[in-house]
């Protein structure tokens, strides 16, 4: 693999037409030549290879085409140790000349000098402190942040332009940054997501073997909500005949208005290119008699049958109002996606589209 001569892509959102702010338009190579400082293994992360890069630029610009709410992204980490099965970002690991599978989960890159080439960004005259939305790629608060401690630069840079931002993640280290999200939140607009598609906690360790249990993860909604951060669950992905049942939706519904969670976005699992796969070989060794009801369920593409995701998000409707779910009348919004998006059910206007959402 030739990586001194790497052009990394972004996220899929920002992969056609990616830009510098205030640049020209077009694909920007974000590692100049000779960019990877180091490549190593540790024992602290066991099965992990570490490529520490250094990268050309830290803000990555959405498509003017994407139906997305914001058009800035920041992706500290490619590939990640959360290891979820179905995550769409797997195909993306392709773009390095790295496997979707097992790569993905245990081929780690870093860049190491992101804040840095953020402060520079964010205070060029042609940046117009737009929003940016972190965690749209890989989550951001995996294992290796605990080593790296990018976020809190990030986070810290984002604080000093007065720029709006919003997190999501599964991770609960991002309790650890409490105190910085605090103190963005008084001079910029801060919100956040938390991703707990399920509270079965012996399934959720099978498709999701690197995240947090799902009690965890909602005790994090609850402490950023409490310090005053704006924080909904997407209840994503909702696993076919797995986490689909009347009683499993309304176990996870009830245990997220418990939270305190200021609204419930349920996202049907969706397969693209390499999360496909991926998924596929785990069920065809887990559950074998579930292929053929998925091959049957998927067969337009990548999305479940429009009338299953209605179904799904029909229900979730009907409890998140039975159960409060943000103290709040609960509306609707849909994004209208020709494969049939889902529904996202808040208390608000949403920071983040039924479309971003579907990248989970």
């Amino acid at each position: 693999m030739r990586w001194d001569a790497l052009r990394l892509t972004e996220d899929p959102v920002a992969s056609a037409g990616a830009a510098h702010p205030g640049g020209p338009s077009g694909p920007v190579p974000l590692l100049p030549r000779g960019a990877v400082t180091r490549t190593f293994d540790t024992p602290e992360f066991r099965g992990i290879t570490v490529h520490e890069v250094t990268a050309r630029s830290a803000l990555n610009r959405v498509p003017e085409a994407s139906r997305v709410p914001f058009r800035w992204t920041i992706n500290p980490y490619r590939g990640c140790t959360m290891a979820c099965r179905y995550c769409f970002a797997r195909k993306t690991h392709e773009y390095l000349d790295l496997g979707a599978g097992a790569d993905f989960d245990s081929q780690i890159v870093v860049k190491t000098n992101v804040a840095e080439v953020l402060r520079r960004e964010l205070a060029r005259p042609s940046w117009h402190r737009e929003h940016v939305a972190m965690g749209t790629n890989v989550d951001c608060y995996q294992r290796l942040e605990g080593r790296y401690q990018l976020m809190p630069q990030i986070i810290s840079a984002l604080t000093d332009a007065a720029n709006p931002f919003s997190i999501l993640t599964k991770g609960a280290l991002i309790l650890r940054d409490l105190e910085l999200l605090r103190r963005a939140a008084e001079v910029t607009d801060v919100s956040a997501a938390v991703s707990v598609g399920s509270v079965d906690r012996e399934l959720r360790g099978l498709v999701e073997p690197g995240a947090p249990p799902p009690g965890r993860r909602l005790e994090v909604v609850r402490g950023l909500s409490e310090a005053g951060i704006p924080t909904g669950v997407l209840m994503a992905p909702i696993l076919p005949f797995l986490t689909d049942s009347e009683d499993q939706l309304a176990a996870t519904v009830e245990a997220i208005a418990a939270s305190g969670a200021s609204y419930v976005s349920p996202i049907v699992l969706h397969l693209r290119p390499g999360a496909r796969e991926w998924w596929l070989a785990w069920l065809g060794r887990e559950h074998p008699a579930l292929v053929p009801r998925y091959a049957e369920l998927y067969r337009r593409g990548s999305y479940a049958d429009a009338a299953y995701q209605r179904r799904i998000t029909e229900t979730v409707r009907r409890l998140a109002a039975h159960h409060g779910v943000g103290r709040a009348q609960v509306g609707l919004w849909r994004s209208g996606h020709e494969q049939g998006a889902e529904n996202v059910f808040r208390s608000r206007q949403p920071d983040v589209s039924p479309e971003q959402l579907q990248l989970l």
